[in-house]
């Protein structure tokens, strides 16, 4: 089969697209004819070792396609369309991905926007739902508005009544961001931030700051939290964030600060299901919008990562397979 894979860790250049072994379901696996693949940031991190894998290594954490086969299935059958997140193996025609990790399409679904919305969106599901709870009333601020996961953080933030200041790198970036429901936005290579977080909340600061970016804003986005607020660090887009000392969380306010990671929140089957529930049911009832800016070809997979990385993106980046 056709599949894009490293053999060794480095940037975009490293990405081999070629032929490798269609994969073999083992018991519990269902075989899937990918349709589409979803491009996000942790395959940019598995790529350049940041996260470690055994090599050689086919990339991509998440997809959307048909079951074509597979040993001991209890739910699923040949035929059925289905996606899932964090199974590594979606760069490629083929993969083999445990029942308990998939999830049924429903036929209003698309299996682009299955793919687009998986990993990216039950990230903001368990951002907004699980790790802090957005309630009515409550400011959240939201590093990278406009791009796949803050987009759709944004869109959930506010379906909880909750007050958005987003940051964004352009005018344009910002509009996006606004356009799915921000209250305010941050040209933040125009202004400091954490500076007009603060005017925009009359020197109180905000509940919960959803910072997808790392080392740029990490230090920033503490100074931008309320008393007793709570920062969510979970990405590494400009590099992975600074150590800090536990003391700094005291002066600073008592602050909570967390490190998540979407596999601890879809630990069951319960889990799964709910958030996957919601994100098909609110995509079915026009209450979750996706940006999808462009579908590569699986062979351009190398530009979708140097596109990503290069902030040169809004919304969501998919391979067409």
């Amino acid at each position: 089969m056709k599949a894009v894979y490293i053999e060794q860790t480095g940037g975009p250049e490293v990405l081999k697209f070629g032929e490798q072994p269609k994969p073999e379901p083992a018991a519990g696996q269902a075989l899937v004819k990918i349709a589409a693949t979803g491009v996000n940031f942790i395959d940019t991190y598995h790529r350049t070792g940041l996260y470690k894998l055994p090599m050689p290594a086919i990339l991509g954490s998440e997809g959307a396609g048909v079951v074509e086969s597979g040993e001991g299935l209890k739910n699923l059958k040949p035929g059925d369309r289905v996606a899932w997140a964090m199974t590594r193996g979606s760069y490629a025609e083929y993969a083999a991905v445990p029942e308990a990790q998939l999830v049924k399409i429903p036929e209003d679904v698309s299996f682009n926007d299955a793919a687009a919305v998986m990993l990216q969106g039950m990230t903001a599901h368990y951002l907004t739902h699980s790790t802090f709870p957005l309630k009515a009333g409550q400011v959240a601020l939201v590093h990278a508005a406009a791009g796949g996961t803050g987009r759709l953080i944004v869109q959930m933030a506010k379906m909880a009544g909750a007050r958005v200041i987003a940051t964004a790198g352009s005018a344009a970036k910002a509009k996006i961001a606004h356009e799915a429901g921000a209250d305010e936005t941050i040209l933040y290579r125009e202004r400091d931030f954490a500076d007009e977080t603060r005017l925009l909340t009359a020197g109180t600061g905000v509940d919960v700051v959803y910072d997808s970016v790392g080392a740029d804003t990490f230090a920033k986005s503490i100074d931008s939290l309320k008393p007793r607020g709570m920062m969510v660090s979970f990405g590494n887009a400009s590099g992975p964030a600074p150590a800090i000392q536990p003391l700094l969380l005291t002066q600073k306010g008592s602050l909570f600060l967390t490190r998540p990671s979407l596999a601890n929140y879809i630990a069951t089957r319960q889990e799964l299901e709910w958030r996957t529930g919601d994100l098909f049911r609110w995509l079915e009832e026009k209450k979750l919008s996706l940006l999808i800016e462009r579908a590569y070809p699986l062979a351009e997979a190398a530009q979708a990562h140097r596109d990503l990385e290069g902030r040169k993106t809004t919304g969501k980046l998919l391979l067409a397979v």
